[in-house]
């Protein structure tokens, strides 16, 4: 038995170590720079995963956040790059912050104004604040099982004043104006400020609008009638009007390539940062667990005698 559980650690180690070292050749290969060495230009990919956030983001082992911060980085660096004629967003994030996908959506402008083509692809989701970012590129390609579109806003609080009763708390507030602690957990949002809260949420949702309506080349009415939130598969945004074409990533790629002039299957660089040891490590629990379970099947199933 304890011979059986050494192997089987030892396979899962050996597992586990191939798995990083893949990782790492494949994060050094992707981050190749060509420069102005490469004369035929490139097409550079900037990774967008995960909620979209202002700042810098982060992987770690169970969450990715896509910081604007960076991605703005990226796509300067594309625009200053004289061999990056084309760039591909690669989008899989469920949307986020509207301020930091307008930060985004307004770098992608100032690339175009460059006359370089940008291309979204769309992974497993592209929505809400991915959809405003991807809406200001030059074309968007999606799977036919995407899942996009969910143009519009939403905020919300949590009114507990009837659990802090339950459990006796009663929070002592000191405000300079009565609008102060609008969305405050402890008590009910008063007529008045549920107004204010909606005339937020109505003006993004203008802006949104209309962000889609420039982007997309639609008019403002017909791009309200699919902005009620709703989520499309890809198949169905392409009908409404939302996405351009269906294909994968390889797709997107070559569509790049042929708005920019190049050849197809054009060489690519990926512009987007290589994570620390433990962003690489992301995905490993199912594969550890996965591993696990193979070494059990064999090393531990009960003995038949």
């Amino acid at each position: 038995m304890v011979k059986r559980k050494v192997v089987a650690g030892l396979i899962i180690g050996i597992a586990l170590l191939s798995i990083i070292t893949a990782a790492l050749y494949e994060k050094g290969e992707g981050t190749k720079y060509y420069g102005e060495n490469n004369s035929g230009g490139v097409v550079g990919v900037i990774q967008i995963n995960g909620m979209i956030v202002s700042g810098t983001g982060s992987s770690t082992l169970f969450s990715t956040l896509a910081g604007s911060e960076t991605i703005m980085k990226q796509l300067r660096r594309a625009a200053n790059d004289p061999s990056v004629k084309a760039v591909v967003l690669r989008l899989n994030t469920p949307g986020g912050s509207a301020a930091a996908s307008q930060e985004i959506a307004l770098e992608v402008d100032r690339l175009r104004q460059t006359g370089k083509k940008v291309v979204a692809s769309m992974g497993d989701v592209a929505a809400s604040g991915g959809y405003w970012i991807a809406c200001r590129c030059d074309k968007i390609v999606a799977n036919p099982g995407t899942m996009t579109g969910s143009i519009g806003v939403i905020m919300e609080t949590q009114n507990l004043q009837g659990l802090y009763e339950k459990l006796g708390v009663n929070p002592v507030v000191f405000k300079s104006g009565p609008h102060k602690d609008m969305g405050s957990s402890s008590r009910v949002v008063t007529e008045q400020e549920q107004q204010i809260f909606q005339s937020m949420v109505d003006d993004i949702y203008k802006q949104f609008v209309e962000t889609v309506s420039e982007g997309r080349d639609m008019d403002q009415a017909r791009v309200r009638e699919v902005a009620d939130g709703r989520v499309f598969t890809g198949s169905q945004a392409v009908e409404v009007g939302l996405v351009d074409d269906l294909g994968n990533y390889y797709d997107a790629l070559d569509l790049a390539a042929e708005l920019a002039g190049m050849k197809s299957d054009p060489e690519v660089i990926n512009l987007s940062p290589e994570y620390p040891w433990w962003g690489m490590l992301s995905d490993l629990p199912t594969g550890v667990m996965s591993i696990n379970r193979w070494a059990w099947l064999i090393f531990d199933k009960p003995q038949v005698k």
